[in-house]
């Protein structure tokens, strides 16, 4: 079948051929037909990279009337991926006049509510910043038609859990809810069971989604060498495109750093960066410029590009399913692609799972030497040379004198010189280089140790910077990361859960994957720990916030003394948190009260 055998407006048709649609993926086979002729919800059980945006997106576009109400509301973990849908959405809707708003913490409320009272008949949205625009009233739901929660188990993880319930618990119970999802766990069969009816599951199978073009192998050196072998990988591939995926968004910045410091055509996506500085790394790693982003997992939501020649597991994921996520991305437009693991030997169970999920075999390959890079590197500029074209025009004027100072050289001389001026720094960065590889006695000696080993793997596989679990993030502690303790005006009373907190951080400050430590929920006040570096940005997150109709007012909070755990300053503290949630309330009553006098 092909998209122009499907029941799309003439509009889509164009718009998508114009991007270079023909064939549909199997995910937008099986779901762009069924959202064009029924009300059914559907669960899409499907991978980054398989197609979903287009899957709800046309069906969506297409069903749109001409009021500038709102009509349909996605929901997305990132706001990366959030800008992403949006972009893809508009570049569906050409030839059509369709108004999308994306709705996302981090960037000025306000001029997302000037958007929206232009008329948005799409919100494309991250659950924090969307329910926040619904309590204020400045987002109306009653006519959405559509709602649609995209990696909805990524939204879930990262502490979104109480905003989608109240999302789903305000939109229209008529509406149709689409539920896209990598995985299925108990909490994504909840929000099913209580917000979802008629029910079409609709999966693509594993083989669909291990691409058939992308071949699968491993490296394994001692953890020390982790980057060196990273660089050999770059250097035996002279014209790598590729994404290298980190754990943290501390050990991205630092792979980036040094690849560009070692004069690589690299850079970070990370969450440093302003919305601006994150677009034009995006933009240029999407025209091809650069040549190697380093990013987390949830930073690289949202990136959709087709000629990835390697994906780069700098670590292998915390969940082994995020892995098919990662290599999806390269092998794609039935082109070949590699996806390559650096690994230490307490891994090769890991890998073994992995092979087995993806159902392909994973192959040993060995870190290359310095020779065989040499070879390479000059095999390349060699071909660089024989295709480069020559502009007579521009260089006629200087041959002349080229040719005096080059006359006492042979043709050999000129050739040897000319490639040493270009080749001499591989030359003399491996000379001697050492083997990187770990040989077969050390790894029988580390096959010996394998239960200490598992133990510090597991340990390793503690620090999960993306999820919401606070135990896992105070793991955080052990690598030397400096905390600020903060308090904030609610507690259990005002119904506060740890993820309620995590994603109230996550959505407001500017800065992505923050490093979350303890989190203390008491009766009337709480307290929390993020990187001190972030200190400034966490007060100036919270400027403005509420929730559950009450002020948020966060201050940084002084280390605790013997008499304050013994509880000699609690009263005070309580009577402070009393104080400011009474003039939050009164301040959110006496507004309700202007409303009524006003309408």
């Amino acid at each position: 079948m092909q998209f122009n055998e499907m029941d799309l407006s003439p509009k889509i048709l164009e718009a998508i051929t114009e991007m270079g649609f023909v064939n549909p993926t199997p995910i937008q086979e099986k779901i762009i037909p069924k959202l064009l002729d029924t009300q059914s919800d559907i669960i899409g059980i499907a991978q980054t990279g398989t197609g979903k945006t287009a899957a709800f997106g046309l069906p969506i576009i297409q069903q749109l009337d001409d009021s500038k109400k709102t009509q349909a509301l996605i929901l997305s973990p990132t706001r990366e991926l959030a800008i992403q849908i949006s972009k893809d959405l508009e570049a569906y809707s050409k030839f059509m006049k369709v108004n999308i708003v994306p709705v996302y913490g981090g960037a000025s409320i306000d001029t997302q509510i000037r958007a929206i009272k232009k008329g948005a008949q799409v919100i494309v949205g991250t659950p924090g910043r969307t329910l926040d625009l619904i309590k204020r009233r400045m987002l109306k739901v009653d006519n959405i038609k559509t709602l649609v929660l995209d990696e909805a188990d990524e939204m879930l993880n990262m502490g979104f859990k109480e905003e989608l319930d109240g999302i789903l618990e305000t939109t229209p119970k008529e509406r149709q809810t689409l539920l896209f999802s990598a995985t299925m766990p108990s909490e994504i069969e909840r929000i099913a069971k209580n917000y979802m009816r008629n029910i079409e599951k609709i999966s693509v199978s594993r083989e669909n989604i291990a691409a058939k073009n992308v071949e699968h192998i491993y490296y394994m050196v001692n953890a020390r060498d982790k980057y060196l072998a990273l660089k050999r990988i770059a250097d035996i591939n002279p014209k790598i495109y590729s994404i290298v995926f980190c754990r943290t968004r501390r050990e991205t910045k630092e792979v980036a750093d040094k690849l560009i410091q070692d004069g690589y055509n690299a850079d970070a996506l990370h969450g440093d960066l302003s919305q601006a500085q994150r677009d034009t790394v995006m933009s240029r790693f999407r025209l091809g410029r650069l040549q190697i982003l380093v990013a987390t997992d949830v930073a690289a939501r949202g990136i959709d590009v087709d000629n990835l020649t390697h994906i780069i597991n700098y670590n292998l994921p915390d969940e082994l399913e995020i892995y098919i996520h990662r290599s999806g991305r390269t092998g794609r437009a039935g082109k070949k692609g590699i996806s390559a693991s650096i690994i230490h030997s307490r891994e090769t169970g890991r890998i073994k799972r992995i092979a087995k999920i993806v159902g392909k075999n994973f192959t040993l390959k060995q870190v290359p030497g310095g020779k065989e890079i040499c070879e390479k590197q000059l095999y390349s500029l060699i071909d660089k040379i024989q295709n480069i074209e020559v502009n007579e025009s521009q260089i006629e004027d200087y041959l002349g004198t080229i040719n005096e100072k080059l006359e006492s050289l042979s043709k050999e001389d000129i050739i040897k010189k000319f490639v040493s001026l270009e080749f001499n720094r591989f030359l003399n960065y491996y000379k001697n280089a050492p083997d990187l590889n770990i040989k077969k006695k050390e790894r029988g000696d580390r096959d010996d140790r394998r239960e200490r080993g598992d133990r510090n793997d597991r340990r390793d596989r503690g620090d999960k910077n993306e999820r919401g679990d606070r135990n896992e993030r105070g793991n955080n502690r052990d690598s030397g990361l400096v905390f600020s303790r903060f308090f904030i005006n609610i507690g259990k009373r005002d119904d506060l859960k740890p993820q309620n907190l995590i994603g109230l951080i996550n959505e407001n400050t500017r800065v992505r994957n923050i490093e979350i430590g303890k989190i203390d929920i008491l009766k009337n006040f709480s307290f929390f720990e993020t990187d001190s570096q972030y200190e400034k940005e966490v007060l100036e997150a919270f400027d403005g916030v509420e929730f559950n109709e009450i002020k948020l007012s966060v201050e940084v909070a002084s280390p605790r003394k013997a008499d304050e755990k013994k509880g000699g300053n609690r009263n005070d503290r309580r009577k402070r948190s009393e104080d400011k949630r009474k003039s939050s309330r009164k301040g959110s009553d006496n507004f309700k009260r202007r409303k009524k006098k006003t309408y």
